[in-house]
């Protein structure tokens, strides 16, 4: 869904924070090239600011940042959306600094400004790993609260994939993203073994060793 291997993969995102209210909170979205030790990505990065605007009494909160992809070009076809249907996971390669993270996916829904939310769970903060989401345990919002009734996720209407913090701590953070997805797990033959989560990892592995037993000779019986 996207894939940040070179600087041009930056383009097709669109970068917010209460700064579009009258906030204080920095959002940034760079490009870093690949090194030795770590794959190209994309840094998002900035300070975490709760400080009201003091000239918009209408703004009662802050403390927000957050990155989506844009909306992809329309076809002849029409509007231009992504089928995840086929898939079951939606999988993440991340380096985090452990902060509260959500994942947000955006559909061509009746009321445009819901979004289906995940939290970004990892086990390892400031290290590389995979983090795979169901699409089943998405929720939907509307404004960072949960909405209900909950509607299942219009998997074949998805306009954008985005990642927002909302812990509203005051300060710096720092999340580095690879690449988002569309997977259904351990068969996927665009994951590294080195990139699957450990459980996947250990599935994998099992497979590959089994091998598969000859069927014994029947026990002469003597009478």
């Amino acid at each position: 869904m996207i894939y940040f291997n070179d600087p041009t993969s930056i383009e097709l995102c669109k970068r917010m924070s209460d700064m579009d209210e009258g906030g204080y909170s920095t959002a940034n979205l760079d490009f870093i090239p690949e090194t030795d030790k770590e794959p190209p990505h994309a840094r998002f990065h900035g300070t975490i600011s709760t400080d009201l605007p003091p000239d918009r009494l209408d703004v009662l909160a802050t403390g927000y940042a957050g990155w989506r992809t844009l909306d992809r070009r329309p076809t002849i076809f029409g509007r231009s959306l992504w089928d995840i249907d086929p898939y079951t996971f939606l999988a993440l390669r991340v380096k985090s600094d452990g902060r509260k993270y959500f994942v947000n996916i955006q559909t061509d829904s009746i009321i445009p400004t819901d979004l289906h939310q995940h939290r970004l769970y990892v086990k390892r903060p400031g290290e590389w790993e995979t983090v795979l989401i169901n699409f089943n345990s998405f929720v939907r919002t509307n404004h960072g609260v949960r909405v209900e009734p909950q509607s299942e996720l219009l998997r074949q209407k998805v306009k954008s994939v985005g990642i927002s913090l909302i812990d509203r701590i005051p300060k710096p953070y720092d999340l580095r993203i690879a690449r988002v997805w569309a997977t259904n797990g351990a068969g996927d033959p665009t994951l590294k073994e080195d990139e699957l989560p450990e459980d996947l990892r250990h599935q994998i592995k099992y497979h590959i060793g089994k091998t598969e037993e000859k069927p014994k000779e029947p026990e002469n019986i003597l009478i």
